[in-house]
């Protein structure tokens, strides 16, 4: 193998590379982050992962207390669609972040 040889790329840093041309012929740019963006950004998802545990542990301990069918699947219906929400108000926050 000759020095000028560039060792083979994993297939992940081949898909990388594929996504960021994809997104250069559509005209979106890549700009990184500022260690403000950073900040807040850690800190909109610490946020929204305590919220998600204390609803994961207030829907447990609700479980416990109920032992009709139909009561636990509403229970189920209301955790997924609390954890749903979370989850978007999460990540358009995170999003809004990082368009500036």
């Amino acid at each position: 193998m000759s020095d000028d040889a560039k060792p083979l790329k994993s297939a992940i840093e081949l898909a990388m590379e594929r996504l960021r041309q994809k997104d250069a012929d559509a005209g979106i740019e890549s700009r990184p982050l500022t260690d403000q963006q950073k900040t807040a950004i850690a800190e909109v998802r610490n946020f929204y992962e305590a919220k998600l545990a204390e609803i994961e542990v207030l829907h447990g301990s609700k479980l416990r207390a109920v032992l009709d069918l139909a009561e636990r699947d509403t229970l189920e219906q209301e955790y997924r669609r609390d954890r749903e929400r979370l989850s978007s108000e999460r990540d358009s926050k995170v999003e809004k972040i990082r368009r500036g």
